[in-house]
């Protein structure tokens, strides 16, 4: 049209032009109406996803609130408000984890591994459940069930908590009566370099199975906070 409307008088370009907006006028509306309506559900969306986040948010603090007064049996309540409407959340994932802890304080190791499998199992974020998973050693190992808690940590796949897992692994072989494979368990969590776990306690359990700490370890002993320990 733009290579003929020079040709053309101006009525017959604007006689062209309402041709034009006769045949194209339903896709310009319909593709304007399209995206109104792709924009509002967007918005919505998004709305309601904010919506859950801050729901779920509110019953996570409900369950850590029941926790620091040590109301367990409330906990236990809000963990299943929080579970029942957002069950693979980080918030359930992180109540599981933290009801977990308080069954262990209180010698329930049972229903602690209980949740601490749940969480592990249906985390979304890895991080979060390479914690569930190596509480959960930790608990098997005061259970007495060494090698349950032997199988459940393949340090390769735990990353920044490989160390953590050497170190329970070197106590579960330990409790065993495997000296040997202890050291060598210790000695591997002290040759990673890079990570936040309580080194001088390594090197501690290294010397009372015989071994001798890494010089270059030895030099740089770190603590992690007790927040990120898992």
């Amino acid at each position: 049209m733009a290579l003929t409307e020079d040709y053309l008088s101006d009525s017959e370009q604007e006689e062209a032009l309402r041709n034009w907006w006769r045949e194209n006028w339903p896709w310009i509306v319909g593709g304007v109406v399209l995206g109104l309506a792709l924009l509002a559900g967007w918005r919505y969306w998004t709305t309601q996803q904010e919506q859950k986040q801050a729901d779920a948010a509110k019953l996570y603090e409900s369950v850590e609130s029941a926790l620091v007064s040590k109301d367990y049996a409330k906990a236990k309540a809000e963990l299943d408000k929080l579970t029942a409407d957002f069950d693979r959340s980080a918030y359930a994932q992180q109540g599981r984890i933290a009801l977990a802890k308080a069954n262990v304080d209180t010698g329930k190791y049972d229903e602690a591994g209980v949740l601490l499998r749940t969480a592990m199992e249906k985390s979304k974020d890895a991080e979060l459940a390479d914690i569930a998973r190596l509480r959960l050693a930790r608990v098997l190992l005061q259970q007495g069930k060494h090698d349950a808690a032997l199988n459940q940590l393949q340090p390769d796949d735990l990353g920044n908590f490989a160390p953590q897992a050497r170190e329970i692994r070197g106590d579960a072989l330990f409790a065993k009566g495997d000296a040997e494979g202890a050291r060598a368990e210790y000695a591997a969590a002290l040759s990673a370099t890079g990570t936040t776990f309580d080194r001088n306690l390594v090197e501690l359990k290294l010397q009372e199975v015989g071994g001798t700490a890494p010089a270059a370890a030895s030099t740089t002993s770190a603590k992690a906070p007790a927040a990120s320990k898992p």
